[in-house]
């Protein structure tokens, strides 16, 4: 089983709001063969706990206009370090990036695939940044 065709646009949405906030090396893993709860993890850095707030507000928003759809947990505030925003689908970690370090998820689920998430370098913020550190 692979993540479904609504869950990748979903993390698509995501990670472009996540990028348009300044969000940087955003990764969508595919753990839907390993966790029987959600499809994808959206893993995004960000500077400070500011535009964690912004970033995670961001995602929000974009996701409720462009597929309708709202949260059902959010846990984490941006001076945690971590903040997880859980869609059902897809859940979007939030992270400072020595938190992120510590955490670890990439390497907790490095057994994973990843899913492109073909991310606009040519928005709003992105200008100036590349790809927002993106990785295939």
């Amino acid at each position: 089983m692979t993540a479904t065709d609504h869950a990748i646009a979903l993390a698509r949405t995501a990670g472009q709001a996540a990028a348009d906030k300044l969000g940087t090396d955003i990764v969508a893993l595919d753990v839907s063969e390993q966790l029987y709860l959600t499809d994808i993890f959206l893993i995004a850095s960000v500077s400070n706990e500011r535009q964690a707030g912004a970033v995670i507000d961001a995602v929000e928003e974009a996701l409720r206009t462009a597929h309708d759809v709202k949260p059902t947990r959010r846990e984490g505030k941006g001076s945690s370090g971590w903040s997880l925003i859980d869609f059902v689908d897809v859940v979007v970690h939030v992270f400072t990036a020595g938190d992120r370090q510590f955490y670890a998820l990439e390497s907790l689920w490095k057994d994973c695939p990843v899913i492109e998430l073909d991310i606009d370098a040519g928005s709003d913020s992105a200008a100036g940044e590349p790809a927002a550190g993106v990785q295939d």
